[in-house]
């Protein structure tokens, strides 16, 4: 039988650490104190002969039997202290509330949120903000570390012609943890179209409004990491997005080509955007200049978090970009957390062809040194109704070749029953949930 909504408020007033029973306890012991005043001072005006004795006995209840004096004060007191305490509390949350949640509620997820575990997520692209969506349902601890070799798009003129940190996938995440997402999305997202200008065209075009605010905030605050801060507090977000460093970088490819008659080549490729676009199977990533410093919050993240989450996300385009900065991959090493990495559901074309999860790991460990992952998450639904499979491709298991007994592999079903190619925010989430709780009821093995 389902719960009625009543008796679920009810549980969700009672629920330990919430920082609500304490004050009203509170407030009960002063209401106590002050009517033992008042009737304090009705008996020491009685017996000067201020307070005629009618109006004393009407007061005091004179009328009613004893007991009946007790309870009824009892009860007309509680009433009085419970509904103060509601109306009070709801006016001063309602500008905090979301539509539809009763006051129990919003106090209550606000509280487990709040108590939640440090997680750090790092990537980015389109996986990350699904990642972020529901990690935020359960914890307000959430540090996004994000990287900046982004140079395509809006991103890419942005970057090239302010001298600004590629702004899209900030704005992407910023977006995700923003405490009104509905309409925040809406509005950063929001992409200017075609116009005319002098030249025939909008300088605009192409540009998302997020894009041009964090240009904007970089230019007011004087820093990029400085306008971060600014929209954190502007959208109200439930976590924090830092980038991986704050340095100018381009990511440089060396891929294999199919020659031919003459075999195989190697060619180096520059340009995040490019990489994709080469033709080729991508052996080795570097970051040009290779020495960098990592931004030091995020690297404290890192080192502070009891969850560090890789992914999802483009493996080499979005998530090692991030690691191949010297003191993030230091970082990982070192923290107290655990390192789970969440593998891609789906093979995405000119960067992982064919590639299984085991495939995923051995690029990972390959580029940044083995012993630093703890835990690899993998969907196990690999079945694709046709009519939604597209040009869909999967990640198979794979295991072996790979045999690592220190990494544990998680599977569940992850997959987004409208897209399927994407993960599913609450699924993946009440993963991660488990695992930092140290519980999975799924299924586990080791590479």
């Amino acid at each position: 039988m389902e719960k009625l909504p009543y008796f679920k408020s009810v549980k969700q007033w009672l629920a330990l650490g919430m920082g609500v029973k304490r004050w009203l306890l509170v407030m009960v012991a002063g209401s106590v104190v002050m009517g033992m005043g008042f009737v304090y001072l009705l008996v020491i005006a009685n017996r000067a002969g201020i307070l005629p004795a009618v109006i004393y006995d009407h007061l005091m209840l004179g009328f009613l039997p004893l007991i009946w004096r007790v309870l009824l004060l009892l009860l007309l007191g509680f009433l009085l202290i419970a509904v103060a305490a509601v109306r009070l509390g709801a006016n001063l949350v309602e500008p905090f509330r979301r539509p539809g949640d009763s006051l129990a509620a919003s106090l209550y997820f606000y509280s487990r949120r709040g108590r939640g575990p440090q997680i750090v997520a790092v990537g980015g692209g389109t996986g990350l903000p699904r990642l972020l969506r529901g990690l935020k349902e359960f914890t307000s601890n959430i540090t996004a570390v994000v990287t900046v070799a982004d140079d395509g798009g809006s991103s890419g003129r942005l970057r090239q012609e302010l001298g600004v940190l590629p702004p899209g996938d900030f704005r992407n995440n910023l977006a995700a943890l923003s405490d009104d997402e509905a309409l925040m999305t809406q509005v950063l997202q929001y992409r200017f179209g075609a116009g005319v200008g002098e030249n025939g065209r909008s300088e605009l075009r192409g540009h998302a409004f997020g894009n041009l605010l964090l240009a904007a905030l970089a230019g007011v605050t004087g820093s990029f990491d400085e306008a971060l801060l600014a929209a954190e507090r502007v959208l109200a977000l439930r976590g924090r997005v830092l980038p991986s460093t704050l340095e100018q970088v381009a990511l440089v490819a060396d891929v294999e080509l199919d020659a031919g008659v003459d075999g195989r080549e190697m060619r180096r490729v520059t340009g995040e955007s490019a990489i994709p676009e080469s033709g080729g199977r991508i052996v080795h990533v570097y970051l040009d200049p290779a020495n960098i410093s990592a931004y030091p919050p995020a690297v404290q993240a890192i080192l502070q978090a009891d969850l560090v989450v890789l992914g999802p996300g483009s493996l080499f385009t979005s998530i090692m970009p991030n690691l191949l900065v010297p003191g993030v991959a230091q970082a990982l090493r070192h923290t107290r957390a655990q390192t789970v990495y969440i593998c891609n559901l789906a093979t995405q074309p000119g960067e992982t062809d064919s590639f299984t999860v085991a495939d995923h790991v051995d690029a990972l460990t390959r580029h940044i040194g083995e012993d630093w992952l703890d835990v690899v998450v993998a969907n196990d639904n690999l079945y694709l109704p046709a009519e939604k499979a597209g040009n869909t491709h999967l990640v198979q298991p794979g295991w072996p070749p790979v045999r690592r007994g220190h990494i544990r592999l998680v599977t569940a079903d992850l997959l987004d029953e409208n897209r399927p190619w994407q993960h599913d925010s609450e699924k993946l989430a009440a993963v991660l949930k488990s695992l930092g709780e140290g519980i999975h009821n799924g299924q586990e093995s080791y590479l």
